[in-house]
């Protein structure tokens, strides 16, 4: 008798196979810039203390950890790095997707604060993401919708000078709260940008806002 896979079991294949094929594309991309994409890597979300030694240094538990679409992580002396997470969702995207993601990308920053956490979906059965996202992915830096299951050029130049970006705000945010701790620079003001990307007119521009 042959297996068979459920409807589900087989939008979840789909849903690896095109998250690892980005990841394929984004290592022969990221490869200039020193930079190194890995699917279903898991990182902490949490760090449970046990107890304290005598000189009062807290003794830690092995960490709690979820598993990760996509990571985009820099790798020097033998250590990983994370910069950015990017959690994937293949046609659609439900309330409770948004919820779950958006509540990991929270968790997750607890342990790694300057991390950067975004989703992406991929050959959307619409074309501009969906209100859910932006009602329940607070805790998101960015989200991207493929129209296609093949980015197109236009697609893949955007989505990947946003990686690089949040990868630049991931190592900025790291320099701030290292120089916070030593006290060596002050800044009197922080501002998140809001940038929106519109979807080509017939003239095969995009409108940015």
């Amino acid at each position: 008798m042959t297996n068979q896979n459920t409807p589900i079991e087989q939008q979840t294949n789909r849903e690896n196979d095109w998250t690892k094929r980005i990841c394929r594309m984004l290592n022969a991309f990221l490869k200039s810039y020193d930079l190194y994409a890995k699917t279903r890597q898991k990182i902490p979300y949490s760090q449970e203390i046990d107890g304290y030694s005598d000189d009062g240094a807290p003794i830690y538990m092995d960490p709690d950890c979820f598993e990760t679409d996509l990571m985009i992580y820099e790798l020097k002396d033998g250590v990983k790095k994370p910069r950015v997470i990017v959690e994937a969702k293949y046609t659609s995207i439900t309330t409770h997707d948004a919820i779950t993601y958006s509540s990991k990308a929270a968790m997750h920053k607890t342990i790694t604060p300057y991390l950067r956490y975004g989703i992406m979906i991929g050959a959307s059965d619409r074309k501009a993401l969906p209100g859910r996202l932006f009602h329940h992915g607070t805790n998101f830096d960015f989200m991207f919708s493929f129209v296609g299951e093949e980015p197109s050029k236009n697609e893949w130049e955007t989505y990947t000078d946003m990686i690089l970006k949040e990868v630049e705000y991931s190592r900025t945010m790291e320099f701030i709260l290292h120089e916070k701790k030593r006290n060596k620079n002050k800044y009197f003001m922080l501002q998140k940008q809001l940038v929106l990307a519109e979807q080509e007119n017939d003239k095969g521009k995009k409108n940015k806002r």
